[in-house]
């Protein structure tokens, strides 16, 4: 029931009951009236004992003081005198007058005969019942008045509060109009201020959800690093190709930033951002004269560029433009290359799938050609095959040839004793002597199944080159594919050629990523025994982003761990990486393992590293990648 329905029905029942008291009263007054009156009759009659035997002289004389309603007396032995007047009930006809009834009869024995009378009551009755009319008509009215003014009350309030859900219900649908204030007054302000309140911090966070919103918007889909579209408008627009005219042609290019991965590691992630805004700066200047053209970076290290209304040799003025922006950008690094294009057309029927595969064979193609090299590839039936073939034909010729140098990196140890060592870092080259992407060469070593022979390569030129360079002294670091390891057949051939030479093993770490050897936990642990057997030691590279990297290296017991360049990231601000480094050096002390943190690119990350008391550091800060050369390179302390 509602407050206002309750509020009527309460106000109903308290002046019914208000009335019924009323009513209770004037009837108690009227039988206090009566009594007297009655008293007074009877008074007068006991006090005089002379009263006529005529019932009419007796009434006359009875009547002068007391007014009857009914009058009967009857003379015991003459009939004569006998009389009756008035009569015993009485007549009305106002419903009303029976609210109130009043009798007051008496009766006694007179001289020779019997008086029987009932006063006049009449206008004590009236009397109480206009009392209780107008008593109850003010009462009445009161009640009416109330209820005018609590409706009037309730029906302002009730404005009042639609005005305040309307004016809420409309904050719910994100409209933050102004309050009127004249309409929330007095009793309401508290409510006002409130609403007031709400409006400006719904306003407020609504703004921020809006910019919040207009930002993630702007990070799905524009690269923070170079300003192109991401990869999600870049499916977009492939996708839109099967709605496009058949009038629409034109040319797609890939471009792979080929030495990211490179600068990452040896510069760090600020160079890489850098080195990638470069590339997209050099982009912008080739495509000046291409307004049409669209930008996209679709993966970490990968661009695309499409230029509508274009033919394919139309495009070769943009390639070598860019080529040529790349080649004076690398003149200011120091790094063999910068990036590899590649160029091919399509047309609106164009499938997605199959113009990705195409332009990314003419990226690898590039890569086989040297330092910054472009390659514009029609549509054929073989583009794949002929890319991949490519890269087997390059891949085994430099195997053939032997054709790799390296580039060393010591690792700083933290402790004098521990015996630490230099990572040896491969570089493969063409028949021009120009230097393929490393990262690449591996990828594709891997697709063709050359990843053994590659590593057979590095192992057995590193050998020579030790052999053949005593003044290269101290230990060297060698990277392998997880792939590899898993072979037996390459771990047999590993143990023999190194028992044959066990001066050398002694010196010898092998490098292996751990997300690779968690693949198969027991070959990993069958390839460290067989290292540790002939003198030679593991590492573990990339340690940490793994989900299970406790029990690997509890079980595989490698000799060091190198920490995940991510972890250095900012550890002098990162409490919870510092707690992970160091529950990994305490269990790691356990097993006699060696714990070493790359990445390090800050003085205050060193500091930091030093006091959780990692064995060895690695990074840009601490020493960058130096060409090998055929002279002794002391090992930092």
């Amino acid at each position: 029931m509602s407050v206002s329905k309750l509020f009527h029905t309460f106000m109903l029942l308290l002046f019914a009951g208000l009335t019924f008291v009323i009513y209770l009263d004037q009837n108690n007054q009227l039988a206090v009236k009566g009594q007297l009156r009655l008293s007074n009759y009877q008074t007068y009659m006991t006090a005089n004992t002379q009263w006529p035997n005529n019932g009419t002289e007796l009434y006359s004389l009875i009547q002068n003081h007391t007014k009857l309603q009914f009058f009967q007396f009857i003379h015991a032995t003459e009939s004569s005198l006998n009389l009756t007047e008035g009569t015993l009930s009485k007549q009305s006809e106002n419903p009303l007058d029976d609210l109130f009834t009043l009798s007051l009869p008496d009766t006694r024995e007179l001289g020779p005969g019997r008086l029987q009378v009932k006063l006049y009551t009449t206008d004590l009755t009236q009397n109480a019942l206009d009392n209780f009319k107008i008593t109850s008509l003010l009462l009445w009215l009161t009640y009416i008045l109330i209820i005018i003014v609590f409706t009037s009350l309730m029906g302002k309030i009730k404005r009042k509060i639609t005005y305040a859900a309307s004016y809420i219900n409309g904050l719910s649908n994100q409209q933050y109009h102004a309050l009127e204030g004249s309409k929330l007054k007095a009793e309401f302000k508290p409510l006002a201020e409130a609403l007031e309140l709400c409006r400006s911090a719904l306003k407020n966070k609504n703004e921020e959800h809006t910019q919040e919103n207009e930002r993630l918007n702007r990070e799905a889909f524009q690269d923070q690093v170079t300003g192109f579209a991401t990869r999600a408008k870049f499916t977009q627009k492939l996708a839109s190709f099967s709605n496009a005219g058949k009038e629409q042609i034109g040319l797609m290019a890939l471009i792979k930033a080929t030495e990211l991965g490179v600068i990452n590691d040896t510069l760090g992630r600020s160079a890489g951002d850098e080195y990638l805004a470069k590339i997209a700066s050099c982009m912008r200047q080739a495509l000046t004269s291409f307004p049409d053209a669209e930008c996209y970076r679709i993966s970490t290290a990968d661009f695309a560029v499409f230029i509508p209304g274009l033919i394919i040799k139309d495009g070769l003025p943009f390639v070598e433009s860019l080529k040529a922006q790349f080649n004076e950008y690398q003149q200011t690094i120091n790094n063999e290359s910068v990036a590899h294009i590649g160029l091919v057309p399509y047309e609106h029927d164009s499938e997605p799938t199959r113009l990705l595969s195409q332009g990314d064979s003419a990226v690898s193609i590039a890569q086989t050609l040297g330092p910054n090299c472009f390659y514009l590839q029609d549509k054929t039936n073989n583009d794949e095959l002929y890319g991949d073939t490519r890269w087997k034909e390059a891949i085994d010729d430099l195997i053939h040839r032997r054709a790799i140098k390296f580039y060393q990196q010591p690792i700083l140890p933290c402790q004098r004793e521990i015996r630490i060592y230099n990572e040896l870092f491969s570089r493969f080259y063409n028949t021009e002597g120009k230097f393929l992407p490393t990262a690449t060469v591996i990828a594709m070593a891997e697709r063709h199944g050359m990843v053994v022979d590659l590593d057979k390569l590095v192992i057995i030129t590193t050998l020579k080159m030790l052999i053949e360079n005593p003044a290269l002294t101290g230990s060297y670091g060698i990277n392998i594919s997880a792939s590899s390891i898993m072979q037996e057949s390459f771990i047999a051939w590993l143990k023999d050629l190194l028992i044959k030479q066990r001066h050398i093993a002694a010196r010898l770490v092998f490098e292996v990523n751990e997300s690779g050897m968690q693949t198969n936990l027991v070959a990993s642990y069958k390839f460290v025994q067989t290292i540790h057997s002939v003198g030679a030691r593991v590492s573990v590279e990339h340690f940490g982003m793994g989900f299970t990297s406790f029990k690997f290296f509890k079980q595989v017991r490698p000799d060091f761990i190198k920490l995940d360049g991510s972890y250095s990231n900012n550890i002098d601000e990162d409490t919870n990486n510092q707690f992970f480094i160091k529950m990994i050096i305490n269990i790691a002390r356990r097993l006699d393992i060696y714990v070493i943190s790359t990445s390090v690119e800050r003085q205050e990350e060193k500091l930091v590293l030093e006091k959780l008391l990692v064995d060895g550091l690695q990074g840009y800060y601490i020493a960058e990648p130096q060409a090998l050369q055929n002279a002794a390179i002391p090992q930092k302390n």
